[in-house]
């Protein structure tokens, strides 16, 4: 249990920080460049956890597996990390990170549609406790964000908590190493497929016409310097591969809801980090939103731990009779 909390504080940090740094190296990088080559890195580095996963399991990987790896890493990498990596470049990283953090209520939401799981009272209150922490943060009587940042950022955890719901099936199977690992190669796969059409000179001319010049002619492993090296490999190597690495082993050691505290520390340590390294000043209207969403976000946990409490209860007294 106590490797358990050491890997939970690894995984906060790391995705704490994950915005300020790729904050730091958007203006180096295509956003789409940047999207693909930390994603397709990110996932070899899961590659030996997830090969040691299915060899323990003892399971293997059939055609039918393949095409769900193939539409999660799509949902997952094409879809919501571009609309991620555009919102960091459109608004402060502070935000993202706040935002982005409350998509487990969007998980919730969807996993009521999809997968039929009942919704508590005490998700209801989380919701509305969240919701409106993002309304104070946005500030829409005052706002000085970028609506379009703000947008992105809601479209990006909409659809990663999408991706998360539409995944707990091949999660079941195969576990969360192997789910991840396969669809960020798979779904940067398909995105390196989208950068080499928007080569082709008809295509890049009709994206640049439309105002969408970030998909047109997307270099691939350029840009790279000894003043941004450093930023790279730890947006390439630790946050993207070790982080979410770190994140499953910490679900191993402990539970998925031990495991959601990451979700609850990184809106508070994000916005300092951000104020700390890259002088982001945080308002009074964000520290109260901040507020909000981290009183749901407590709310959710301690009832969620409580339910899971009475039901190992339960199971035990069943068990004994």
């Amino acid at each position: 249990m106590k490797k358990g909390y050491l890997y939970i504080a690894i995984t906060t940090i790391l995705f704490s920080s994950m915005e300020i740094m790729l904050k730091f190296i958007s203006n180096t990088f295509n956003p789409i460049q940047l999207t693909f080559e930390r994603f397709f890195i990110g996932g070899l580095i899961l590659l030996p956890f997830a090969i040691k996963s299915l060899k323990s399991k003892e399971v293997s990987i059939n055609k039918e597996d393949i095409k769900q790896f193939l539409f999660l890493g799509f949902m997952c990498v094409v879809v919501s990390m571009i609309f991620y990596q555009l919102a960091v470049t459109h608004t402060k990283a502070s935000v993202v990170a706040v935002i982005f953090s409350c998509n487990p209520v969007f998980v919730m939401l969807f996993a009521y549609v999809f997968l039929k799981e009942k919704i508590h009272s005490h998700n209801i209150v989380s919701l509305i406790l969240e919701i409106v922490g993002i309304i104070i943060i946005i500030n829409p009587l005052s706002i000085k964000l970028s609506p379009i940042g703000v947008a992105l950022t809601l479209l990006a955890a909409i659809t990663f908590a999408l991706y998360g719901v539409l995944g707990k099936k091949s999660t079941i199977k195969f576990g969360g190493e192997v789910v991840t690992c396969f669809s960020f190669i798979f779904g940067s796969l398909e995105m390196l497929i989208l950068i080499l059409i928007g080569h082709i000179p008809s295509i890049s001319s009709l994206l640049n016409s439309f105002n969408i010049s970030d998909f047109a002619n997307v270099p691939l492993f350029t840009g790279y310097n000894m003043n941004n090296i450093w930023a790279v490999i730890y947006v390439y190597v630790f946050v993207t591969g070790l982080g979410y690495a770190s994140y499953f082993k910490a679900m191993e050691e402990t539970s998925a809801n031990t495991t959601s505290l990451v979700f609850f520390f990184k809106p508070v340590l994000s916005p300092i980090l951000a104020f700390i390294f890259i002088n982001e000043f945080i308002p009074i209207n964000m520290i109260a939103g901040i507020l909000f969403i981290v009183v749901g976000s407590i709310f959710t946990i301690i009832c969620n731990m409580s339910l899971e409490k009475k039901s190992i209860n339960r199971q035990e007294e069943i068990t004994s009779n």
